[in-house]
């Protein structure tokens, strides 16, 4: 490729080539204070659809070490999306050395609070904002679960904001905000940087300690979880539960087994805070 970015997010390295030079610029000031990879675990390609199409209407396929042939390509203005999008399906289709869960975390004092649930049920925007004000931020795409420890292990990539969740970070150093990426396949997006903590500790793993099902849009409310209903919606969760196995299933089971579980319904974020709070100190 003619231009390559390499960056390491927790336990997972990533080389990323480009035909264009744009989206590893950006990729460059996102990621800035991240540790470069020296031995990739994957790779990512951004590449024209046709030649031609380097310069005229530049059009960005996503490529790498595993590709899906007839996803659609993407804009330049989209590069940054494209290559983010590029690492979650190496993760996604490559990763079998941990159980991987598609949802978001933080850690206090050592234990990790993990949120799941379909796509804009709050999750990443919750664990955003949290990470704002005293939690480290571990993750807001995919939970790494350790089969050998079940420990959780951090994989603090910048948050992917969306619509209305953009403006709820407009307060934070400008720095740490990558550019407005608008009329993208889920509308306005801009990533954010995690803060400085969460990339300095991000080799530190946490054990999992309560596991949320939030929903945002609703009126407050709260349930207890049977173990079946957790373990059916964790399967679907995870994009490795089948390559991995017995050794997938062993992981799940323990987690289910051993970790308390609500969902939470809110209506905003301060709400979805407050109820997180009150769940934590329960702990305690």
């Amino acid at each position: 490729m003619r231009h390559e970015f390499r960056v390491t997010v927790g336990p997972v390295g990533f080389r990323v080539g480009s035909d264009w030079r744009r989206p590893l610029a950006e990729m460059a000031a996102l990621y800035d204070g991240y540790p470069e990879a020296a031995i990739p675990d994957f790779t990512v390609r951004l590449e024209a659809q046709r030649p031609w199409r380097r310069f005229i209407r530049p059009s960005v396929m996503i490529g790498g070490d595993y590709m899906l042939p007839d996803a659609a390509p993407l804009s330049l203005d989209h590069g940054l999306l494209a290559a983010e999008m590029g690492m979650n399906l190496q993760m996604a289709l490559g990763q079998r050395r941990f159980l991987l869960l598609h949802a978001s975390a933080v850690e206090r004092d050592g234990k990790a609070l993990l949120m799941t649930g379909h796509s804009g049920a709050g999750k990443s925007t919750l664990s955003a904002l949290l990470g704002e004000r005293g939690w480290r931020f571990m993750g807001d795409e995919f939970a790494l679960i350790y089969p050998e420890t079940g420990l959780l292990h951090a994989f603090p990539r910048p948050v992917s904001l969306k619509n209305e969740a953009v403006e709820l970070f407009d307060s934070v150093d400008a720095n740490r905000l990558g550019p407005v990426m608008r009329d993208t396949p889920k509308g306005t997006i801009r990533h954010l940087r995690p803060p400085v903590d969460a990339i300095a500790k991000m080799a530190d793993p946490a054990k999992p300690a309560l596991l949320l099902f939030p929903r945002f849009g609703h009126d407050p409310a709260m349930r207890d979880m049977g173990q079946a209903e957790v373990f059916v919606r964790l399967t679907q969760a995870s994009t490795n539960y089948v390559a991995l196995g017995e050794t997938g299933f062993a992981a799940l089971t323990k987690l289910v087994q051993s970790v308390p579980t609500r969902a939470i319904d809110y209506p905003d974020s301060d709400a979805a805070i407050g109820a997180v709070e009150r769940l934590w100190g329960e702990l305690a």
